[in-house]
């Protein structure tokens, strides 16, 4: 386990409530900040972090939080502004050296963007992730960087594909081989490499990339 370090979690949701448990469980001191007193229930029984009644945007709370000498802290209410002012305060008047905020509404994802926050923005990345489960089932991912703008995909090649030269199938732009497993050997894929049914290949893409590599996938030999 590394170094406990002082965490501060903004809004005692099911989502702040969750990532305050998260952090303990870690081994690091927790204070949670909420407006509301009843939504410290939300926390698991067995948390020992601190709870602070009162209004984020009070720099009061802030340091009574302990926010001078705080080594990270998320902002994860329900609203896009208090979200985005606390965490801009954060960053620049505390200068927190880790401050990550969540998008409620992704209309709103222009307003982090402005203040360059780093963001989650869990309906955007959840609504894109069940899309591709109900939609393209045959291509898995396997990690999500930032809020899906760029993912890593995993996907076994079909018969159809076999005997196809990698760099002719994966796009040049906005998609990358990062692996080729064949016979549980993995490699480092090249753009000349011939594959073979069963090989499982890894690509790092954004959206537009895999909509490519799907595409490409999907044609028939006699289309291509």
């Amino acid at each position: 386990m590394g170094r406990s370090m002082h965490m501060i979690v903004v809004g005692c949701g099911r989502v702040g409530a969750e990532l305050a448990y998260r952090l303990f469980q870690k081994g690091h001191r927790v204070t949670v900040i909420d407006s509301v007193a009843q939504s410290f229930n939300n926390l698991h029984p067995d948390f020992r972090g601190r709870t602070i009644e009162g209004e984020a945007l009070n720099e009061d709370v802030l340091i009574r939080a302990g926010i001078a000498t705080a080594d990270g802290l998320a902002v994860v209410t329900r609203s896009d502004t208090i979200n985005a002012v606390v965490a801009h305060v954060a960053r620049v008047a505390f200068d927190i050296p880790t401050v990550v905020v969540r998008n409620y509404d992704p209309r709103w994802r222009y307003l982090f963007e402005a203040f360059n926050l780093q963001v989650v923005s869990s309906s955007s990345w959840g609504a894109q992730r069940i899309e591709e489960l109900l939609h393209h089932a045959e291509m898995r991912t396997v990690f999500s960087a930032g809020n899906g703008e760029v993912e890593i995909y995993e996907f076994p090649v079909p018969k159809t594909l076999a005997g196809t030269l990698l760099g002719d199938l994966v796009p040049p732009e906005q998609c990358i081989p990062v692996s080729l497993t064949r016979a549980g050997s993995a490699m480092l894929p090249r753009p000349n490499l011939t594959l073979q049914e069963g090989d499982v290949l890894l690509v790092g893409a954004t959206f537009y990339g895999i909509e490519e590599l799907r595409s490409r996938v999907n044609k028939t030999p006699e289309a291509a």
